[in-house]
């Protein structure tokens, strides 16, 4: 459909260490809890309220699974840009349909960037156009890459 977008972008943190599986055609998958917060002063009483949202993030990329699994924890901070779906599936126990909304980091236009680390912010991205948050290392593998082109 021409004229539309289907756009997340979350900064928050992790509420459990990430879960790795193995679909059935043996790709591996990555589920992560992500918390974000808003705060904001009662009007009547004068006190802090707080609310929390939870959002299901799932990683479908084979590098960022790798790089999930070894560097994210329960806490870490995090920034995400990816798509919303909702899945749905029947209950085995009751026979209900039941839904679930997750954001999708799969493709070009999705990225995952640590955040609050010692040094600084390391990003991990599909997207070929970004490479601002990049540490040196990445960087090194990008040069290196740009000698073998052949024009």
């Amino acid at each position: 459909m021409a004229g539309s977008l289907n756009k997340v972008l979350l900064i928050g943190r992790l509420g459990a260490d990430p879960e790795i599986k193995q679909m059935v055609n043996g790709k591996s998958v990555a589920r992560l809890s992500l918390a974000t917060s808003q705060s904001w002063k009662d009007k009547n009483t004068g006190e802090k309220k707080e609310k929390t949202e939870w959002h299901r993030i799932v990683v479908f990329n084979e590098g960022l699974i790798n790089v999930v699994q070894q560097y994210l924890k329960k806490g870490a901070q995090i920034y995400v840009e990816g798509q919303l779906s909702t899945r749905k599936w029947k209950d085995e126990q009751s026979g209900q349909d039941k839904y679930s909304t997750e954001i999708i980091i799969q493709g070009y236009n999705s990225s995952l960037t640590m955040l609050g680390g010692g040094n600084s912010s390391n990003n991990i991205s599909n997207d070929s156009n970004q490479s601002s948050n990049n540490n040196d290392e990445m960087s090194q593998i990008s040069n290196d890459m740009d000698d073998e082109i052949p024009f």
